[in-house]
């Protein structure tokens, strides 16, 4: 009886093809529940950073404003504009950060060449510029919808708007491929300060024995590190919400390259400018940069318990 209780308990060996799969697919699974919740609060980030200044007619004053004149004029689903493509997206997407993440992380773990700490934040920038690719293009046709203000039943759907941008300007740093040096930044910046935050951190402040207490001590910490991460990388993400959204006169390019864009906005709008959307993009990516950790290390633990 002993050895049989023996038996189930011991973990079977995975090669590493396996667990590389595994973490693939947690990955994946991380993403599809972080963006299923917090999508609306990405559509209103996006909505404040293409706003420009007071002169804007379709303005939104604050965080409720914009939800009150959503809500009222285009409708409860319009929350859900532009879902797909990151639905589509966020699956691969995720599954490409935390796959990658592991990868590099062996990568610059080998000769011990990296210091520990800097091996999870070098980890995490390699990783966020490989998503920021592989990113992109769903990117572009979401802001694309999320800057639509018709109401949800009135407006295109991913896959017309997808062939819309293809037919009138290509694959290209013009068509689904515009602004791709911000989004380099934005997802590079970001997943730095996540997972350069959150692993260095975890190994730092103790761990609990009680479930509950454990499982707060690490979603408070994924919350901090989601919450840093948005604020540093924000400009980025102003600049490529400007590059990819509509532009202030129909026909003529303004906002062309990243860094260009942030200069423009800069002088123009002033400092604060570049920070806007922070709050939703913190009320998102601060509880979802801490939903996304902790349902990939569930997801990744079940599947090494269970199969």
């Amino acid at each position: 009886m002993a050895s049989s209780i023996q038996q189930r308990t011991v973990m079977p060996q995975r090669n590493a093809a396996t667990l590389a799969l595994m973490q693939f697919v947690a990955g994946g699974c991380a993403g599809f529940v972080e963006v299923s919740i917090m999508h609306p609060l990405d559509l209103i980030k996006t909505r404040f950073q293409i706003q420009r200044g007071p002169d804007d007619p379709n303005r939104y004053t604050s965080l409720v404003d914009c939800f009150r004149k959503m809500y009222r004029q285009e409708g409860a689903l319009s929350f859900y504009k532009g879902i797909l493509p990151p639905i589509l997206a966020e699956t691969p997407k995720r599954a490409v950060k935390f796959f990658t993440f592991e990868r590099y992380k062996t990568l610059f773990s080998y000769g011990s060449y990296i210091s520990p700490g800097l091996v999870f934040t070098a980890s995490g920038l390699c990783a966020g510029l490989t998503e920021a690719i592989v990113i992109n293009p769903f990117e572009v046709v979401k802001v694309k919808l999320q800057a639509d203000r018709n109401r949800f039943s009135e407006q295109k759907s991913t896959y017309a708007t997808a062939r819309e941008i293809v037919a009138k300007d290509g694959f290209g740093f013009h068509g689904l491929n515009k602004g791709l040096t911000a989004t380099l930044g934005r997802h590079g910046v970001f997943n730095m300060v996540y997972f350069g935050f959150y692993h260095n951190i975890k190994g730092i402040v103790p761990e609990y024995s009680d479930p509950l207490m454990e499982f707060g001590r690490k979603f408070l910490i994924g919350l901090c590190s989601g919450v840093l991460g948005s604020c540093i990388n924000i400009p980025f993400d102003v600049a490529k919400s400007r590059i990819q959204g509509p532009q202030p006169v129909p026909g003529q390019i303004k906002y062309r390259t990243c860094f260009a864009t942030i200069m423009t906005v800069y002088r123009e709008e002033g400092f604060l400018a570049l920070y806007k959307g922070l709050l939703p993009k913190i009320l998102r990516l601060g509880p979802g940069g801490a939903i996304m950790l902790l349902v990939y290390e569930a997801a990744f633990q079940w599947m090494k318990d269970n199969l």
